[in-house]
C-alpha cells in the first residue's frame, strides 16, 4: 500500500499567527488545533506558587521563567507541536521569540482532569525529545503530590508526598512541598 504523504489542515505559520489575534488559547498538534480550557484557582495559584519561586532563585541569571501564555515548541520526525505548559523556564541565549521557548531547561504542568491524561502522555513523550529540557515536574492539585522526572535519571519518576522536601537539580532551587502548596491546601 502507499502511504499518502501527511498535509497539516493548519500549518505552523498559520497557527502561530492565529494565536497572535486569538481571544482563546490554542494548542498546536500535528496541523490540528485545540483550544484550551480554562483552570480553577487552586491550577493558578500553583502555577503562580512556582513561578514565584523559580523566579526568585533565577533573577540575575541568564534563565527566563514564563507562566501560562508562552508556547513550548517541539517538532521531531514529520511532527510538530506548540503546548502552553503552566510554566516554563528557558536559558538558551539566543531563543528570543517572544511568543515561544524553543530549548526549555524546566516544564511544570499542573494536573487537572481534563489535562492530566495528555500531561502524562503525550506531552511528556513530546518534551522527552527536546535536548534542552532537564526536568519535567507535575502537580497535583487535590492532594500535596508532586512529581518530577529528571533527564540525569532515564525520566524516572521521584514522587514527593505530605512534607517531603525536593531539589529542582538544573536551576540548584530547594523546595518544600509547603512552599508549592502555600495558599492552596491545608497541610495533610
Amino acid at each position: 500500500m502507499v502511504e499518502l504523504a501527511r498535509k497539516p489542515s493548519v500549518s505552523p505559520a498559520e497557527y502561530l499567527e492565529g494565536e497572535k489575534i486569538a481571544k482563546v488559547r490554542h494548542e498546536y498538534v500535528d496541523g490540528e488545533v485545540y483550544a484550551m480550557a480554562g483552570g480553577t484557582k487552586a491550577h493558578n495559584e500553583l502555577a503562580g506558587n512556582f513561578y514565584g519561586l523559580l523566579r526568585a532563585r533565577l533573577r540575575g541569571t541568564p534563565c527566563r521563567v514564563f507562566i501560562g501564555d508562552v508556547k513550548v515548541h517541539v517538532a521531531w520526525d514529520w511532527r510538530e507541536r506548540f503546548y502552553y505548559p503552566d510554566v516554563v523556564v528557558g536559558c538558551a541565549v539566543g531563543d528570543n521569540d517572544p511568543y515561544v521557548v524553543e530549548q526549555p531547561r524546566i516544564i511544570v504542568e499542573v494536573l487537572s482532569g481534563s489535562t492530566e491524561r495528555d500531561d502524562r502522555s503525550d506531552k511528556f513523550y513530546a518534551y522527552r525529545r527536546l535536548a534542552s529540557l532537564e526536568e519535567y515536574v507535575l502537580v497535583a492539585q487535590e492532594v500535596w503530590r508532586v512529581e518530577v522526572y529528571r533527564r540525569e535519571t532515564g525520566w524516572d519518576l521521584e514522587v514527593y508526598e505530605t512534607d517531603g522536601n525536593f531539589n529542582l537539580h538544573s536551576v540548584g532551587l530547594d523546595l518544600t512541598l509547603a512552599d508549592v502548596y502555600e495558599g492552596v491546601l491545608a497541610a495533610p
